[in-house]
């Protein structure tokens, strides 16, 4: 009774042509999970991407909020009063800190969302506090910085151009060789 069944042989061909196919399909099973998984990892990047340029238009968007209302309070006296905290100033003054302020902030922002990288940012810089007005609004506002957290961009800039100010004061007529360009901590 050794004699198997005509039916039975073919399950077992059927098996071993189906384990045979594995073998085959396996090579190209981890080359589909390779490109399956370069494909996700093309995703995340494009998500990060997409993520950062999300943040930059927001952060845009409320700088352009930010401006918008400068620009009336620089144009309005009783506006320039309700947003402006330093006292005893002109409206005239008041309105030049304000614009001081606009005008820092600008070149800030450039640099936040890579229009200018920090060597630029550090030029820009280094004409602006050649304004006597701009180092009035520095000086009036120092005091407001104190709350900036260290590790900030913003307290990196403002130590930048605490620096600048001050070697302008040493040799104002030196002020395009003003020290070495502070490395940015980034």
């Amino acid at each position: 009774m050794a004699t198997q069944t005509p039916a039975a042989r073919p399950s077992r061909i059927g098996s071993a042509v189906m384990v045979g196919l594995g073998f085959v399909r396996a090579p190209f099973s981890r080359g589909r999970r390779r490109r399956q998984e370069e494909l996700m990892l093309e995703l995340l990047r494009q998500l990060t991407r997409m993520t950062e340029e999300m943040r930059r238009a927001n952060l845009i968007q409320q700088y352009r909020l930010s401006v918008e209302q400068m620009d009336r309070a620089i144009d309005d006296p009783a506006l320039a009063a309700a947003m402006s905290t330093l006292t005893g100033l002109s409206e005239r003054r008041r309105r030049q800190m304000l614009f001081s302020n606009r005008q820092y902030g600008v070149l800030l922002m450039a640099h936040r969302v890579g229009v200018y990288d920090w060597d630029e940012l550090v030029g820009h810089l280094r004409v602006l506090c050649r304004n006597e007005v701009f180092a009035e609004y520095w000086a009036s506002t120092v005091e407001h910085r104190r709350s900036v957290p260290d590790e900030s961009l913003e307290s990196r800039v403002g130590s930048v151009v605490d620096g600048m100010l001050e070697d302008l004061r040493d040799d104002p007529d030196e002020w395009w060789v003003v020290g070495p360009v502070p490395e940015s901590r980034e």
